[in-house]
């Protein structure tokens, strides 16, 4: 078995979650973005043949999560000449615990003419930032810190807008990482730079859909808040993801409030430092 860092292990079909995979919002429970990388990956390794690829992604969180052996599955709703529809589900001892679907559509040559498109260049965070973090470690960044990004996400606890730059782990050990997974991960915490502001974290998403107009150019990739709203205790908010080369992905997420469960930026900043200090995060263990 691997020794790298991933969020599941895999034996005859059952995923069995590993501690890189637990949630902060309460205990016993997945995170949302182990949960999207599995079901991404069951569309990938599946579906995406004769040259169809993902365009949509969407994963319903209509309940917790719990971290024990899951089971995937999906079903192709409709195959056409063009177009892809596939459901999916996740399971946790025979009961459904996460529902979502995928869209594919096969690549073809572009139409003639020009389109509106927002010139806006995404921040890419310096060599030198990227060299003060481990392989599979994350950086923070917001428009309210003088230096753009930093390890720690206490430094950007600001009411300006946040991006993150994300540096994932393999959805399951031994597999090599998969750029689609890793957008799908990366894409789920379209709720986090969303719903970040002075006093944290205060909005759990109920789910999340994800766009794509290409496939990421490796597997290092950012995503910045474009918008959000809220009222009364439902917040929906927007995101773009972007790599390198440009953005590649639009993100869209509806949450409920949370307040008593507050998820505080020096609540992972203590969860990083501590899996750093027992050697889980180091330059050789990486992605």
């Amino acid at each position: 078995m691997s020794t790298s860092p991933a969020y599941f292990t895999h034996v005859d079909g059952v995923f069995q979650p590993t501690p890189f995979s637990m949630s902060l919002w309460a205990p016993s429970t997945l995170s949302g973005p182990p949960v999207c990388g599995l079901m991404a990956r069951e569309v990938e390794s599946r579906y995406c043949t004769d040259d169809f690829v993902p365009a949509r992604l969407t994963v319903d969180l209509h309940k917790a999560v719990p971290a024990a052996p899951l089971t995937v599955s999906g079903e192709v709703i409709r195959d056409g000449n063009r177009v892809r529809s596939v459901a999916i589900e996740l399971r946790a001892d025979g009961a459904v615990v996460a529902r979502g679907s995928a869209l594919l559509l096969k690549r073809s040559n572009q139409p003639p003419g020009e389109v509106w498109q927002a010139e806006r260049a995404r921040p890419l965070p310096p060599p030198s930032a990227l060299a003060r973090i481990e392989e599979a470690m994350h950086l923070f960044g917001s428009d309210g810190h003088a230096d753009g990004w930093s390890p720690k996400m206490t430094e950007h606890q600001n009411d300006t807008r946040k991006r993150k730059w994300v540096r994932n782990i393999p959805v399951v050990a031994g597999e090599a990482a998969s750029p689609f997974c890793f957008a799908a991960m990366t894409g789920e915490q379209t709720s986090l730079v969303t719903n970040w502001g002075t006093e944290g974290i205060g909005f759990i998403n109920t789910d999340v859909s994800i766009t794509f107009s290409r496939m990421p150019i490796g597997t290092d990739m950012g995503i910045e808040a474009e918008s959000h709203l809220s009222d009364e205790g439902i917040a929906a908010g927007a995101a773009v993801l972007y790599d390198e080369q440009g953005a590649f992905g639009i993100c869209t997420t509806t949450a409920l409030a949370n307040e008593r469960r507050q998820i505080r930026g020096a609540v992972i900043d203590q969860l990083s430092e501590t899996m750093v200090a027992e050697g889980l995060l180091t330059p050789d263990r990486g992605r």
